[in-house]
């Protein structure tokens, strides 16, 4: 395990919502335009307090999302600022808790904050690791031409190169062809 299991969750749901927009998901579609979309995504990971499920909400995630797209792609010390603006503008005080069978984990922010806040304080925490462990090289941007996607690269070698098998296929055939094309 390169990070601490909170930590690769955390980063594992930037990565989630990140690549529901419309250059990066499966579909090819912006995947959050509703509500219920978003309920939908929350279904798939724990996320204690106050969820409005309204458009208000839906809009700052949204928001969200491509502000965390944007840290993604920073080097370490533009992380760095990034990830102290988006503390600082929270307020963010950590402190130590435990619910709905998690043992002692670090919030941020009050449960009573808005979802998107607290999804930025949750990211930001765990980009502190990953830059403090001197791993932001492991935050990568598809290697597809035509995909967006993110992905953190967990692998021993940090050889990972795509989002998605199906990505990493695409360009393997085009590539191929490419090269069959060349050949004759």
């Amino acid at each position: 395990m390169l990070f601490a299991p909170d930590t690769e969750e955390s980063l594992e749901f930037v990565v989630t919502l990140v690549n529901t927009s419309p250059g990066a998901s499966r579909s090819g579609a912006d995947e959050i335009t509703t509500v219920e979309q978003l309920r939908e995504l929350l279904s798939r990971y724990v996320y204690s307090g106050r969820i409005d499920h309204d458009e208000a909400e839906l809009a700052a995630v949204r928001e969200t999302r491509a502000l965390l797209r944007e840290v993604w792609t920073l080097d370490r010390d533009a992380a760095v600022e990034a990830v102290n603006r988006m503390l600082r503008e929270a307020h963010a005080l950590p402190y130590l808790t435990r619910h709905d069978g998690s043992d002692w984990h670090i919030h941020a922010t009050e449960p009573t904050s808005p979802l998107a806040e607290r999804i930025r304080v949750e990211a930001a925490l765990a980009l502190i690791d990953v830059i403090r462990t001197g791993e932001t090289n492991r935050l990568r941007v598809c290697g597809a031409d035509d995909c967006t996607g993110i992905f953190i690269d967990l692998s021993k070698n940090g050889s990972k190169r795509f989002c998605s098998v199906r990505c990493g296929n695409r360009v393997n055939m085009v590539n191929y062809r490419a090269r069959r094309f060349d050949g004759q």
